[in-house]
């Protein structure tokens, strides 16, 4: 079994094109389990048909925590591109966060604030690490901006729990932007 084709595919179906699997993600971006399971099945692309044990080796395998599984329906933790607006838990975030970004984007950003582009949320990185890898998808030397989240938390902004590496915002203004 090809896990990181598989989780690509589920990945694929759960933040960007559900309707394309026939899928309906309800509020919090769950669909039933055996609702993907016989919709990826149907595409015949593995050697054989997945099965809920395979949705779990991924889940726990995977160092980026993109899916969890609550009873018997699933969902992408974050990375959503679909109009419907997926609801989060609010958090309090840790003090520092950081985001990696090309030195393209920089100005802009440092001009407007981070805004989630194409995507629902900002995605924040609770440590350097994960921040430069992200950076590095678009940039072979990425900024890595430092955010402070305790000031930005004490002053309204809100944060959403991602997963263990990432934070989710709706916006987070320059002011609490600095670089690393």
């Amino acid at each position: 079994m090809d896990y990181t084709k598989l989780s690509k595919e589920i990945s694929y179906a759960l933040r960007h094109a559900p309707w394309e699997y026939e899928l309906e993600l309800d509020s919090e971006g769950f669909v039933p389990i055996q609702q993907l399971i016989e919709a990826i099945n149907e595409s015949g692309n593995y050697n054989r048909p997945i099965t809920k044990s395979d949705l779990e080796h991924i889940i726990e395998t995977s160092e980026k925590k993109r899916h969890e599984i609550q009873n018997d329906s699933i969902r992408a933790l974050y990375g959503h591109t679909v109009s419907t607006h997926i609801k989060k838990n609010q958090i309090k975030p840790p003090d520092i966060l950081y985001h990696g970004t090309s030195h393209k984007a920089f100005e802009q950003i440092m001009s407007n604030g981070l805004k989630p582009m194409k995507r629902q949320y900002v995605h924040l990185s609770v440590d350097t690490d994960t921040a430069i890898r992200v950076g590095k998808r678009r940039d072979i030397d990425p900024i890595i901006l430092k955010i402070n989240a305790a000031k930005a938390y004490q002053e309204g902004i809100v944060f959403y729990e991602g997963n263990d590496k990432v934070i989710l915002a709706d916006f987070v203004p320059t002011k609490y932007i600095a670089v690393f």
